[in-house]
């Protein structure tokens, strides 16, 4: 009776300790779970991308609305953004981006004042670890992480060829930008591929070439009105890189009461621009859909700062490297076909149009349109 009487009792204590051990793994367990569970639901969310975009100017219309797309696609995609236009001052272009690096941003997009000073703001990204996306101008000589833009050798060759089907013979005069920017230089190129033919034929003859140190209005007007007193005012053409300096061109040929009759190119599709083309003094400007570009560079640039390569369609000599680019396609733009473009793309909606001209325009614009 004893043996089992002991047998009993050491099988209790055994069951006991069992239990005992048992109950301490399901604490433990549950501790474990729990604390999964609680770290699980205070973990921070994924830190947002940070972006800081540099911008040439703001006081161009071009670049107002550049600035608000990009702004709009970071938001979307809830990367935070900082915007800094340097107003065509390359030392504080460069005190911006270091600025904006110090302040830890994961990617820098820039619109480059000058081409080649634009290489310090490359450097100084380079040696926090930061990819530059080079926008709509190239930074020349330096290993950017993408370039994005438009096909800007097609956007003089757009030009050169509305014009020429406008004024097919005559004295031209060509009415570039500043030759610090690299586009400036692909528009000119562009241009006088597309003038070739008809320059080797005779047809047209380039009598001028100014290069304006700004893309600035009042630098376009002096050099049109130089290039009226050279010719006694006998132009047939001015290729008129873009369209604030179509406008100081326009200016200077009202003076002389030639608007309208001398054939004049343009870029960007600004409201000024599309007015005067509605009135007959403007013969066409190339639009570029800006939503597009800002959309693929902002994409881009979180890609880029998750260490994500973007997609690109081609890569583009800069100088010392090859660096991989996106180009878009540009659209020339004339009377004929703005409503299909600028219009119904809502870059200028009827409206905004319609309030910018005087009484009766817009109508007499629409009727001719039927």
């Amino acid at each position: 009776m004893m043996r089992t009487r002991e047998g009993q009792i050491g099988n209790s204590h055994s069951h006991f300790r069992e239990g005992k051990m048992r109950v301490k793994q399901t604490i433990v367990i549950s501790i474990f779970v729990l604390s999964l569970a609680l770290s699980i639901k205070v973990r921070p969310e994924e830190t947002p991308v940070r972006i800081g975009f540099l911008l040439d100017t703001l006081k161009l219309e071009r670049w107002q609305r550049d600035s608000k797309l990009v702004q709009a696609r970071a938001e979307e995609l809830g990367a935070k953004i900082t915007v800094k236009a340097a107003e065509g001052d390359d030392d504080l272009q460069l005190q911006q981006a270091n600025q904006m690096l110090d302040a830890g941003v994961n990617v820098l997009i820039v619109v480059a004042h000058d081409s080649e000073k634009a290489g310090a703001i490359v450097q100084a990204a380079q040696r926090k670890g930061v990819p530059v996306i080079s926008y709509d101008r190239l930074i020349k000589n330096s290993p950017v992480s993408l370039y994005i833009s438009f096909d800007n050798l097609q956007v003089g060759r757009l030009q050169a060829s509305m014009v020429l089907a406008a004024a097919p013979t005559g004295r031209f005069f060509l009415l570039e930008g500043p030759p610090a920017d690299n586009n400036a230089l692909q528009f000119e190129r562009g241009q006088k591929v597309g003038l070739q033919e008809a320059v080797d034929a005779a047809s047209i003859t380039i009598f001028a070439e100014e290069w304006c140190h700004q893309w600035n209005h009042t630098a376009a007007y002096e050099a049109t009105v130089a290039a009226l007193k050279k010719s006694n005012g006998k132009i047939a053409a001015i290729l008129a890189a873009n369209d604030e300096l179509a406008g100081g061109a326009i200016q200077a040929l009202k003076e002389r009461k030639l608007a309208g009759t001398v054939a004049v190119s343009g870029q960007d599709a600004d409201l000024p621009g599309v007015v005067r083309i509605i009135r007959g003094t403007q013969t066409m400007t190339v639009y570029k859909p800006l939503g597009p570009l800002a959309k693929r560079a902002v994409d881009a640039a979180v890609a880029l700062a998750h260490g994500t390569r973007p997609t690109t369609s081609e890569s583009i000599p800069n100088g010392a490297y090859t660096v991989p680019a996106v180009l878009l396609q540009p659209i020339a733009v004339d009377q004929k076909n703005l409503g299909a473009t600028v219009i119904s793309d809502g870059f200028h909606p009827a409206e905004e149009i319609k309030k910018a001209l005087a009484p009766g325009e817009w109508e007499k614009f629409a009727s001719r349109k039927r």
